[in-house]
């Protein structure tokens, strides 16, 4: 079985440390998290190790996973795109969209570029339906109104920082 790093552990300590002794899994996703961080995606094997960690049977980690797609369950390129594929989106585009970048990149939905630099995933809602079509880059940065255009110069800025 996997183990995690001294400095992991004590990271997954502070966070436990804030529930009651008999809620150490609420800190499930701040540790996956951390995982996530550190190796850059969350292996079954890592989701195995956690669970061993907060004494919770693997299935209550691996639901976690899965559900949340902020967690990479396979190694993803430097640029995570995630395209809102839900309702709203749908009706103004979403699947458009995706469609445009995976052609543009010569990747399935899920897949990753090549060369590595680029995974483009479908997404559930995320939240901003009023600026469909809408996409989060790393989990982080939303972008809004996503036409053809604004994905063009999405993709130039990436080929750029090449």
């Amino acid at each position: 079985m996997m183990a995690f790093s001294a400095a992991t552990i004590a990271r997954f300590d502070r966070e436990v440390a804030k529930y009651p002794p008999e809620q150490r899994v609420s800190a499930v996703m701040a540790c996956l998290a951390i995982v996530q961080h550190e190796q850059g995606h969350v292996s079954r094997e890592a989701e195995e190790a956690l669970a061993a960690y907060l004494r919770v049977p693997p299935i209550a980690v691996h639901e976690v996973t899965t559900f949340y797609n902020m967690y990479n369950q396979q190694p993803v390129g430097r640029y995570k795109l995630n395209v809102c594929t839900n309702l709203p989106c749908q009706l103004r585009n979403g699947q458009t969209a995706l469609d445009h970048l995976c052609h543009k990149l010569g990747v399935e939905p899920y897949g990753t570029t090549a060369d590595g630099r680029v995974t483009v995933q479908p997404s559930e809602c995320l939240g901003a339906c009023a600026d469909a079509p809408v996409m989060l880059v790393n989990d982080r940065e939303m972008l809004s109104f996503m036409d053809e255009a604004r994905l063009e110069e999405l993709l130039s800025m990436i080929r750029a920082e090449a």
